[in-house]
């Protein structure tokens, strides 16, 4: 995972909008059939830098099966979702990216990219963890296709740095996000805590933007430490786990992780040519793109939840680990279908995605059930009073009673 430093009042009228453009995307997909994906504003051609990578793929990676996101696609594709990734930039040119990157913002001094240019390659990765496209034959795609990625390039390398202003630039980066209606926020990186990043976070979940954090990657410095934006209240914050579902050691533990998700050998698009990078030793980074991706499949399908209600169904619907909770894998690891299908809350609360009240109908049959219940009860006392009136006949019967003949049993002296 990248880290940036060793670990140690909501505008009405732009939330209108949003609620509008989500109402408008998801009824458009539904009479479209597919996912509606909204066109980039770009006019210049997209550059083309970075490393390249591996032409071909042999297979899916572990990771897509071992979440199985097409699972979800049925009931969501992350449609009409923006997902900002403030990273080391996202490539716009490679073949499952192209058309999903918008023109976005660079605050390392390359501003006429617009945070499509990635030297470093990790943001690139990390975006088509999130929206890759799934076209026939390639063995990779993203959690969530028909999202779009907003790219905020803060990292000019994965190396690590002491830069003092760096908390502050991801924080503008965060506001940046927020101002170009970003539905959820990818933070694949680790800082220090700073009253202005603090204060950026709040706003962003106060706007009811989602927002993902990674938990830290463990080093020699930093094992004590919690890990910022990670950390703060409200982000969700994501370790990793090995394809054995066990925790990857180099990943930070601590009460604040929340879920969990692939964090080692990991393997996705390349920011120069088609190809495809692997990092073997993965890292939260990673982790975090994969409950991203599962938050805008989750925002697609409940547009109206709040960044607390998206955070309680991913947990509530994660594989669990036998004690419900730890330190080092959260609530589990994240599983997309289930975070999408499943029916949560109850039925004085729909929003969490359970079945509404039953509206109270007229039964045309009442009636006819009162009538049945009146024969059945008056047919079960005629039974009884002839099964009383039984051992009497045979009784009289045996004394000589007949109809009609009365019988004096009288004695006289």
């Amino acid at each position: 995972m990248r880290e940036c430093l060793p670990l140690s009042a909501t505008d009405p009228s732009r939330r209108a909008v949003r609620a509008v453009r989500a109402v408008l995307s998801g009824t458009l997909a539904a009479l479209l059939g597919t996912a509606l994906v909204f066109p980039s504003p770009a006019a210049a051609a997209a550059p083309t830098c970075g490393p390249g990578g591996e032409d071909t793929l042999p297979e899916m990676p572990w990771a897509l099966r071992r979440l199985e996101p097409s699972s979800a696609w049925p009931l969501s594709r992350g449609g009409g979702v923006t997902v900002a990734v403030i990273d080391s930039g996202v490539s716009a040119t490679h073949p499952l990216l192209k058309g999903q990157v918008l023109e976005g913002a660079d605050f390392n001094g390359l501003a006429d990219n617009k945070g499509q240019c990635d030297e470093a390659g990790h943001g690139t990765l990390v975006a088509g963890i999130i929206a890759a496209r799934d076209t026939d034959g390639a063995p990779f795609s993203g959690i969530a296709p028909a999202a779009r990625i907003l790219p905020i390039r803060v990292l000019p390398t994965t190396e690590g740095t002491n830069d003092t202003k760096l908390p502050a630039e991801i924080a503008e980066a965060i506001e940046y996000a927020v101002d170009k209606g970003a539905d959820v926020i990818n933070l694949s990186l680790v800082t220090l805590p700073h009253p202005a990043l603090e204060a950026a976070v709040n706003r962003a979940l106060a706007e009811r933007v989602v927002v993902v954090a990674a938990a830290g990657n463990q080093t020699a410095r930093n094992r004590s430490q919690p890990a910022y934006p990670a950390s703060y209240p409200g982000v969700i914050a994501v370790a990793g786990v090995d394809e054995q579902g066990g925790h990857v050691d180099t990943s930070v533990s601590g009460a604040y992780v929340d879920i969990a998700a692939p964090g080692l050998n990991i393997v996705g698009p390349a920011p120069r040519g088609s190809g495809y990078r692997a990092e073997p030793t993965g890292g939260t980074s990673f982790a975090a793109a994969y409950v991203s991706g599962a938050a805008a499949l989750v925002r697609a399908a409940y547009p109206n939840l709040s960044p607390q209600e998206v955070a309680d169904r991913l947990e509530r619907t994660a594989d669990n680990p036998p004690d419900g909770h730890n330190t080092e894998v959260g609530y589990g690891v994240v599983n997309p279908y289930r975070a999408v299908s499943s029916l949560l809350g109850s039925r004085t609360n729909p929003a969490a995605g359970a079945l509404p009240v039953p509206e109270r109908q007229d039964d045309p049959l009442a009636w006819q059930r009162t009538a049945a219940v009146w024969a059945a009860a008056v047919g079960a006392l005629l039974a009884a009073l002839l099964l009383a009136a039984r051992p009497i006949l045979v009784r009289g019967r045996r004394r000589g009673w007949r109809p009609g003949r009365r019988t004096d049993s009288a004695v006289t002296g």
